[in-house]
């Protein structure tokens, strides 16, 4: 568990230390600059292409980065989305003249529209299931735009047109380089302000299981539905820039064999942090550049024996630096504190208390059933406002499955639950935190990558409303310093 590099206990009103840009800022605004004027300098136009095709592909790895290291669902098929992407735009652009800036809010729809579908199917599945899932509508998507007459089979979409904007040609790779990069610097800084807010600390929870994630409230598959869709949505863009500076697509680029180099990038470079998208995305295209020449004069043969060695190379990665390239290389730099601003922040919102006395929760021969055994027998007790009541037994008796009755973390066999003359029985966990009541765990399940603070905070998941896109344009930070007051006030 990270400190939150807060002291609860210091005073509010004592002198603030000078400002200083953290170290890490500034070796962002400095990259920043040096990407600025980077096509201004006299480098061979070879360094420009290879920078371009580093951006395309680390706005992929991001969104593996979101599904695979932060939430833990393992996705082989975001080829297909950066396919989509493409594909419309090309299609548009020469079949109907179209323009591509319209081209990319079209290609936009139709991958959240697919990401949609197909993540309403695959994500209620689990463990090996959710792979194999994404690999077959790779397959099927790839599949489909090789064998659309419409689409150019085998040979593809040539002619697409360069993008303009204010009278500029983005022809050529020196100009069309702001744009790649502009997009993917900009899809970087949206997604650390997303997983720095209320719906990306539930993101982060997801990868502890959903029990705990449910108990506070949280629905976990509208989440996963959410961050499958970003993810897919970053491909989209990819793919639409890719379309429009290669000038011609074809199906090769958006197969299975792209869906894994695309994760062995995001896991090279740090799986579970953005800007290691940008360093396996860096690593993975400069060898195998250089692999394709090498190979073939080693082996005295053709063919993609890269794929061979990035395999080994992944082994090795997840042997000696698990969490990848970017977070062994960035632990020599410190990291910020989180600023304490939330101070004079007002209070959340709270839901009216039960007057002392007043009936709070009524358990009615409450039982669950495993097969034959019966783990908890016909249970009935009842609960005032004001009260504090115990629930003894030995090991194995039955107490926390009662406790996951109440709360509708288990389905229950027979009885009834009722909370405030309210009947819950049939509520699930997360719908019975909306209504006032939850459970806390035997074994503390905590959030390991989050800070005390965000783990307190992830408890204020329902007192609290701001949603994902609020979040990645930082137009959520009042009521995120109202939530971590609580937070601190908790602990």
């Amino acid at each position: 568990m990270r400190n939150d590099g807060v002291n609860p206990t210091a005073s509010a009103g004592a002198a603030a230390p000078a400002a200083r840009v953290p170290v890490r800022t500034a070796i962002f605004v400095a990259f920043v600059a040096f990407a600025l004027v980077l096509p201004q300098l006299p480098v061979p136009d070879f360094w420009i292409t290879q920078a371009n095709y580093i951006g395309l592909y680390a706005l992929v790895a991001m969104g593996l980065v979101l599904l695979t290291g932060v939430a833990g669902l393992t996705s082989f098929g975001q080829a297909a989305f950066v396919g989509i992407g493409a594909y419309t735009t090309a299609y548009l652009s020469t079949a109907l003249g179209l323009s591509p800036w319209l081209n990319l809010f079209v290609g936009l729809a139709l991958t959240c529209a697919s990401a949609l579908v197909l993540g309403w199917i695959t994500l209620r599945m689990s463990g090996h299931y959710l792979p194999l899932a994404t690999i077959a509508w790779c397959l099927a998507l790839n599949y489909t735009m090789a064998n659309m007459e419409w689409l150019g089979k085998f040979d593809g979409i040539l002619g697409v047109p360069p993008i303009a904007l204010a009278g500029i040609d983005f022809i050529e790779g020196r100009n069309i380089f702001y744009l790649i990069w502009g997009a993917a610097l900009a899809a970087a800084v949206a997604l650390i302000n997303l997983l720095d807010s209320r719906p990306g600390r539930a993101i982060r929870s997801l990868n502890g299981g959903v029990v705990m994630a449910e108990a506070m409230g949280i629905s976990t598959f509208r989440y996963k539905v959410q961050i499958f869709v970003i993810a897919a949505l970053l491909a989209a863009v990819s793919g639409w820039l890719f379309a429009h500076f290669q000038r011609t697509v074809n199906p090769s680029p958006f197969g299975i064999k792209w869906g894994i180099e695309y994760l062995i990038m995001a896991v090279i470079g740090g799986v579970g942090n953005v800007w290691g998208a940008f360093a396996g995305a860096a690593v993975v295209k400069l060898i195998e550049d250089q692999l394709q020449v090498l190979l073939p004069q080693l082996t005295g043969t053709t063919g993609n024996f890269e794929i061979v060695v990035f395999g080994i190379a992944l082994v090795l990665v997840l042997k000696y630096a698990p969490q990848g390239l970017w977070p062994f290389a960035s632990q020599w730099v410190p990291t910020p504190r989180r600023a304490h601003d939330w101070a004079d922040a007002p209070g959340l919102p709270e839901r009216a208390r039960p007057s002392p006395g007043e009936p709070l929760l009524e358990v009615d021969a409450a039982r669950k059933q495993f097969g034959g055994l019966v783990a908890v027998n016909d249970v009935s007790f009842a609960i005032r406002a004001g009260e504090i009541v115990g629930l003894i037994g030995p090991n194995g008796a039955g107490k926390s499955t009662t406790f996951n009755l109440v709360t509708g973390v288990l389905a229950k066999t027979g009885g009834t639950v009722r909370f405030r003359g309210e009947d819950i029985t049939a509520l699930r966990s997360r719908q019975n935190a909306r209504q006032g009541i939850s459970r806390t765990f035997q074994h503390v399940r905590m959030m390991p990558a989050m800070t005390v603070l965000e783990n307190v905070a992830l408890g204020g998941h329902q007192r609290s409303s701001s949603g994902a896109f609020r979040a990645m344009l930082r137009l959520d930070r009042a009521e995120e310093r109202r939530l971590f007051r609580e937070a601190e006030r908790q602990l």
